[in-house]
């Protein structure tokens, strides 16, 4: 049971015994995100101030992932401070997806396993898009060219990148393309979608430079702010989000939102993780 009081304090109490149990604690970076990392962290310390004997933290969308590293003066390491915070609660394990930067399991003293949906990706494309063969994958930025040569070279498709050029946070100012998408559909391939500007964006260049249809494929779907608007008001014939966070009450007012279900992947991490801590 999870309550909030009126000074905004959290508090958690396990309805049952966990003693000499193995938990599981579920929760992703989303919504009130703040309020979410403090209940994770006291259902944490709950269970294990109950004698839980393993504590296993499942975050599907790690929180404050994008601040991986410090990137200017002053700029504080915010995933390793969350990394921190996990690990003192009494976490003895963490299962996520699609990490940003896959150097945050090095910022844990205990066991990451940083799940992946490019296999999720690539049955969505062969199943649902039309003509996929006639297709070309897309990085909107240099920083996902691994994710998307990945992808590329499983399909043995072709691949672009969109070189993007920031004034401030959020805010692309201009992007250029490298490589032909002339008479092909583009497939951009990314790990988050926020504000989704710079996916209206690169959809307009690609549409500029001869695409014939333009999908987006993302790990997780932030959606925050006006996303959904510019979403619709884009060139995206559909933007395919894993259900990494809630997105249900987002797609009854966007047609062109669809999703990959991603829970088989988590249970089968979860399930390894079960035959591991028995054969201990």
């Amino acid at each position: 049971m999870v309550l909030k009081y009126s000074n905004q304090e959290t508090s958690v109490t396990i309805g049952e015994s966990v003693r000499d149990e193995d938990v599981f604690i579920i929760q992703s970076g989303c919504g009130e995100i703040n309020d979410n990392i403090m209940e994770l962290l006291i259902m944490i310390n709950a269970c294990k101030t109950a004698s839980a004997r393993r504590i296993t933290a499942v975050i599907p969308c790690f929180p404050y992932a994008r601040q991986d590293k410090k990137d200017k003066s002053r700029a504080p390491i915010s995933a390793k401070l969350i990394a921190n915070m996990i690990t003192v609660a009494g976490a003895n394990h963490v299962i996520t997806m699609d990490l940003h930067a896959s150097q945050i399991q090095g910022f844990f003293n205990i066991p990451v396993d940083n799940l992946y949906c490019e296999p999720s990706m690539l049955s969505y494309i062969k199943t649902s898009i039309p003509e996929w063969k006639n297709s070309i994958i897309v990085s909107p930025d240099a920083g996902g060219a691994k994710r998307a040569t990945s992808i590329a070279d499983r399909l043995n498709l072709d691949f672009a990148l969109i070189h993007k050029e920031r004034k401030k946070a959020n805010e692309v100012s201009r992007m250029v393309l490298v490589g032909d998408v002339s008479g092909k559909i583009a497939i951009l391939i990314d790990d988050m979608a926020d504000t989704c500007g710079t996916l209206k964006m690169a959809a307009e260049t690609l549409k500029d430079n001869g695409a014939t249809k333009v999908y987006a494929i993302v790990a997780h779907g932030i959606l925050s702010g006006k996303a959904i608007d510019v979403v619709n008001d884009s060139y995206l014939e559909r933007l395919v989000v894993t259900n990494t966070i809630p997105h249900d009450d987002k797609k009854s007012i966007c047609t062109k939102l669809d999703t990959i279900d991603i829970s088989s992947t988590l249970a089968e991490g979860k399930n390894v993780c079960l035959i591991y801590h028995i054969s201990l």
